[in-house]
């Protein structure tokens, strides 16, 4: 059976540095992705769409591991983008205005017709509120500047800072959404060690 780290493989945007800001070229990659909006601490929206995407990306895992393509690889991990409408008053002081894609990537193999079977496979099991707003997207994202955050999401503040002086200082704007990629699991480490790349796709 073959296995597949895709961490490993993709080394440079999922292991970054967290001592410095560096640029990153963000190939186009496939994301099961649910949009929304609201305070993710309490919204139910916000669990419901994290529910349905690992559900759904550990159901086909399972279905490559044992079908056809006898193929073992890990999940990847979750990934945020972040905004509101007017990014000046982005702020934690008003988390019921964000709004949020919350997404998964998957390997380049998945296709529409296997998201299709996991997709009955889970219906036939359980009820998921958010399973049908899952797309099946390719996102593209291209130059980034990344940084790793470690420590609770409240004390991000200061990193976000420090990588958008960076893209300032280096003679680019940024571009699109503010983009978290979670690598801790938080129900069982403690914020002081959460691990959480903080990317920001930037423009000339």
């Amino acid at each position: 059976m073959k296995k597949i780290d895709f961490k490993k493989e993709l080394k440079h945007l999922y292991k970054p540095s967290a001592k410095k800001v560096e640029f990153v070229e963000v190939p186009e990659m496939n994301f099961f992705m649910i949009d929304g909006k609201g305070d993710p601490n309490i919204a139910k929206e916000f669990s419901d769409a994290v529910e349905a995407l690992y559900s759904l990306s550990y159901t086909i895992k399972f279905m490559i591991k044992k079908g056809e393509q006898q193929i073992d690889y890990g999940v990847l991990p979750l990934e945020g983008l972040w905004w509101v409408d007017d990014m000046r008053k982005f702020s934690s002081d008003n988390k019921d205005e964000w709004k949020w894609t919350v997404m998964i990537m998957q390997p380049e193999f998945i296709t529409q017709e296997i998201v299709d079977e996991a997709i009955e496979k889970i219906k036939a099991k359980k009820n998921l509120p958010a399973l049908k707003k899952i797309r099946f997207e390719k996102f593209n994202e291209g130059k980034s500047a990344q940084i790793l955050h470690i420590g609770p999401f409240s004390e991000e503040g200061p990193t976000i800072e420090k990588a958008h002086n960076f893209i300032k200082e280096n003679g680019f704007k940024l571009k699109g959404k503010h983009h978290e990629i979670y690598l801790s699991d938080i129900r069982r480490a403690a914020p002081e060690k959460w691990k959480t790349i903080i990317r920001q796709p930037v423009s000339n």
